[in-house]
């Protein structure tokens, strides 16, 4: 019975021993397959997350922030007429009649060659006139009805010609927006980029050459009276149009030249018309010069 119980004692100790054996190997083989898939399953997550925390990374450093991205890039309707740095933006602010300035160089060759055109053909005129007249033509000799003598008294006249224009011009400045805004036009054109001493050019080269030719040539040829200086007058004052000046100046330029008219009919002088056009314009220009707020 001992044997018995001892080798029972062994069997069921055998067999306790090897039925354990496996529980323990497979309880031990389950717990380790459980670990290793949580332990899989562990560094798969932390892979995952450094693989986004990397992709936000990535994201935000190749991305600007959102602040600095506008919602809609793509022009629209409104854009297109109120946005001044649209490509399709137009501005309202720019003026719809703007003046091109020209330079000073430019300003200066043109009034040199028009004004020695302008007096050359004066001097032409004049000159067919005298030869005409002394060939027996029914024409005046400009040259003998109008000559460049200058007496005392022509002193006095000028004056009064250079005080009368150019306090009339300053009321119509003052009262006539229109023919402000023409002779603001004008001298910003002409006067703009001239040096201070530049004046004396833009003014004694065409008052001289103009009135050589209207007063000195034309004035002549139509008759030498009234009716040849209103006449002479309305041509010189429809040249005066055109760049941004409008009808009121060609009145005024009109009347102007009524008056010198009659100033070269009463002196049988061109030096009263050309010193007293010529003291006009520098007189305006300096006026303008001091006074206006497009000059710095």
């Amino acid at each position: 019975m001992g044997l018995l119980t001892i080798n029972c004692g062994k069997l069921v100790g055998y067999y306790g021993a090897k039925e354990l054996s496996p529980l323990k190997c497979i309880s031990g083989t389950k717990f380790s397959v459980r670990a290793f898939a949580s332990r899989k399953s562990m560094k798969k997550l932390r892979r995952e997350g450094q693989l986004r925390k990397s992709v936000t990374l990535r994201t935000k450093e190749t991305l600007p922030d959102d602040s600095s991205v506008p919602a809609d890039t793509s022009p629209s309707k409104d854009d297109n007429v109120n946005d001044g740095n649209s490509l399709y933006s137009f501005d309202n602010s720019a003026p719809q009649n703007s003046i091109s300035m020209p330079s000073r160089s430019n300003v200066l060759q043109a009034c040199t060659i028009t004004s020695g055109l302008i007096a050359a053909l004066g001097l032409i005129i004049r000159q067919v006139s005298h030869a005409g007249s002394m060939e027996g033509l029914p024409i005046l000799d400009c040259s003998m009805e109008v000559s460049f003598g200058f007496q005392m008294w022509h002193l006095e006249l000028i004056t009064a010609l250079v005080i009368l224009i150019s306090s009339f011009r300053y009321v119509l400045l003052k009262t006539l927006p229109n023919f402000a805004e023409s002779s603001e036009a004008a001298n910003q054109q002409v006067l703009s980029s001239l040096q201070p001493y530049d004046y004396l050019v833009v003014a004694f080269l065409p008052g001289m050459s103009e009135e050589l030719l209207f007063r000195g040539a034309l004035l002549p040829i139509f008759g030498f009276d009234w009716k040849s200086v209103i006449v002479v007058a309305t041509l010189f004052g429809v040249l005066h149009l055109g760049n941004g000046r409008k009808y009121s100046f060609a009145v005024w330029a009109t009347f102007v030249g009524i008056v010198y008219g009659y100033a070269t009919i009463i002196s049988s002088s061109l030096i009263v018309p050309m010193a007293s056009h010529a003291l006009n314009n520098l007189v305006g220009g300096v006026f303008w010069r001091y006074t206006s707020k497009s000059v710095e």
